[in-house]
């Protein structure tokens, strides 16, 4: 079997920081050295990838991306989404339920599994979505290839909204499994919508997004879905956390394994803020949506003390033309996942996180969260999903270097001052100095 060896890297793993040496055996690591490898070891390998001056780091777990396969193809679909995700150093997704059809069948489930087998350069996970009527369908379900059951409390893309109470308590007491949330509450949507047409006109600007879909929004439906999942001891995962006042509704005093509630921040929410649009315009435009800059610095202290328990994309992309108009016509949502882990380490680099707590958050936590099998960690034994970064290797995101199918990005002219080298899933070398492997699978993720 070949044997590769990836020598003298800085690896960054389990809150430690030291030099060493990883030995990749098929799609496993089978040996992690700290300090000189033996010379015997290093005879043994077929291969040696030097990464003297690297960083190596376990790929990064995105448990929310909108890959827009099926039936929304034209702006992004499971080839090219995972091609930009390996480029950017992510080697498991979860895809979200809103495609057209959207995945709340099982047949609808299993299509996507088929697809993801057949062109996915990524690991690949599907959230299944809950409605108003599918109860059946979510008793039939296999826990272990899911990472859980997706639900949308306000409406955005797809319209999936899940808005009938005798529902809700149905499936937060019956499902018997974890239950991701989209929090934002339907009714102040619609009153602020009222309230600021009735006031300014229909064309508002992108400004008002964020007086639309304001705290008020997040913390009511937030705070609501808490209170379900307390009450009838469900296992409740907050998605996108955009305010401060939500923080207040989870908990940091103890580990992530005994949490019955947690959250996920998503990059743009801890890099922009609502002083934003007025240079960025609809390419910010997410649901929920960015707030203020008091929100974003309490964001980045609750990644910091546990409060936030895992960082993720919401990779969501539109077309350009689909995100022009107003602030009620453009399109919500947009392409990140590509240079989500670029962006984390620039925020490090910065001083605002630790390199430690950002693969915590990206990979550790993720893994633990939704209880993958041997993946999020440098470990032996463990599926070899691993990433090389070059630390000293300034680039500025371009269009001749984007991969999203869309064919743009919000940090377009930002010069980022580390790059991905390489990356490895399962062992395979799927991105490399700039190419993407087309040949490379990635595997059905397994949930214990």
């Amino acid at each position: 079997m070949n044997k590769k060896l990836i020598y003298n890297a800085r690896i960054i793993n389990e809150n430690r920081i030291y030099t060493g040496s990883v030995m990749i055996e098929g799609d496993k690591i089978t040996a992690v050295y700290e300090g000189e490898v033996p010379a015997t070891v290093k005879s043994e390998a077929t291969e040696i990838i030097d990464a003297t001056g690297k960083w190596l780091l376990p790929g990064v777990i995105d448990d929310q991306v909108h890959f827009r396969d099926p039936g929304l193809t034209h702006k992004g679909d499971m080839s090219t989404e995972s091609r930009a995700a390996v480029a950017g150093g992510v080697t498991t997704f979860m895809d979200m339920p809103n495609t057209k059809p959207q995945t709340t069948t099982i047949a609808d489930l299993e299509w996507k599994f088929k697809r993801g087998a057949e062109v996915s350069v990524a690991n690949y996970s599907f959230f299944f979505g809950g409605t108003n009527d599918n109860m059946d369908e979510i008793r039939k379900l296999d826990r272990s290839r899911i990472p859980g059951l997706k639900l949308f409390l306000g409406s955005s893309t797809g319209n999936m909204l899940v808005d009938k109470r005798e529902t809700l308590e149905r499936i937060f007491g019956e499902a018997d499994m974890l239950i991701a949330i989209h929090a934002e509450e339907e009714d102040v949507i619609k009153r602020n919508i009222a309230y600021y047409t009735g006031k300014y006109g229909e064309d508002l600007d992108i400004s008002f997004h964020s007086k639309i879909r304001n705290e008020e929004a997040c913390y009511a439906s937030s705070s609501k879905a808490v209170e379900l999942a307390t009450r009838l001891g469900s296992r409740l995962h907050i998605l996108h956390l955009s305010t401060a006042k939500e923080l207040t509704l989870l908990d940091n005093s103890k580990p992530l394994k005994e949490k019955k509630i947690t959250g996920e921040v998503c990059v743009h929410h801890l890099w922009f803020h609502d002083g934003d649009y007025a240079q960025f315009g609809n390419r910010i435009k997410w649901n929920p949506s960015i707030k203020t800059i008091e929100d974003r610095t309490a964001l980045r202290a609750a990644v910091n003390n546990n409060t936030i328990d895992i960082i993720a994309t919401d990779h969501a992309p539109h077309l350009l033309s689909e995100k022009e108009g107003s602030c009620l016509k453009a399109a919500s949502g947009g392409p990140l996942i590509q240079h989500s882990l670029i962006v984390m380490l620039e925020l490090a680099m910065e001083g605002r996180f630790t390199y430690e707590k950002v693969v915590e958050k990206m990979a550790h936590m993720p893994a633990e969260l939704f209880h993958i099998d041997k993946r999020g960690y440098i470990r032996p034994g463990f599926y070899a999903d691993l990433v090389l970064i070059d630390p000293e290797s300034e680039w500025t995101v371009s269009k001749d270097n984007i991969l999203y199918k869309c064919g743009w990005s919000p940090f377009e002219g930002y010069t980022f001052h580390h790059s991905v080298w390489i990356t490895f899933v399962n062992g395979d070398l799927a991105y490399s100095d700039g190419k993407v492997n087309d040949s490379v699978r990635g595997m059905e993720v397994k949930y214990s």
